[in-house]
């Protein structure tokens, strides 16, 4: 069955993780019936900032206003299966796990964790003060995956895009996407 599938992109550093989550997304377009997108202004500009370019307006994706209340996954009976937030910076984590939902990112999140589906959040910051923590374990509770941005080095990466993307594979498992990359005990 293929995934209905929300990106939402926050202005935590990170705007990486974000392009090679996207670029993956391409790659597996037979697994995939929709990828909605909505981005912060602060993650256009960390983006630009990061990436020197604006090339996530080049993507084949549906894009989405922050305020735009009558996007599909808006609401439950659009039937999204799943809802990543890459990077996901400690104040969206915060609005989520108190229930407030003032843009189309904290919304669509509130849809998700209501329908029993899948929420991921790819917590960017660090450190942690115990706020962040509370908050994570509240949206744990409520049936979210908090994926820290932490980078995996047992594929030995040689560049930045390739330590970034051992945590894009990982967030593609969690989507339940099947994606070739390095499996620990598979051989290099």
């Amino acid at each position: 069955m293929r995934k209905k599938i929300v990106i939402a992109i926050t202005g935590a550093s990170g705007a990486i993780y974000a392009k090679l989550l996207l670029d993956k997304l391409q790659t597996l377009g037979d697994q995939i019936a929709d990828v909605g997108i909505v981005m912060s202004d602060n993650a256009r500009q960390v983006w630009k900032f990061e990436l020197d370019n604006e090339a996530y307006q080049n993507y084949p994706f549906n894009f989405y206003d922050k305020t735009n209340f009558s996007a599909p996954f808006a609401s439950g009976s659009a039937r999204y299966d799943t809802m990543v937030i890459v990077p996901c910076s400690m104040g969206t984590l915060g609005r989520i796990a108190a229930g407030i939902s003032n843009d189309l990112t904290t919304r669509a999140a509130d849809v998700i964790l209501k329908e029993r589906r899948k929420l991921i959040l790819v917590a960017r910051d660090m450190p942690l003060n115990l706020i962040h923590l509370r908050n994570m374990q509240t949206v744990t509770e409520a049936g979210g995956i908090i994926c820290p941005a932490v980078p995996s080095y047992y594929s030995r990466p040689q560049t930045v895009e390739q330590v970034a993307l051992t945590v894009v594979d990982r967030v593609i498992d969690l989507m339940g996407l099947e994606s070739k990359s390095f499996r620990w005990s598979e051989g290099e």
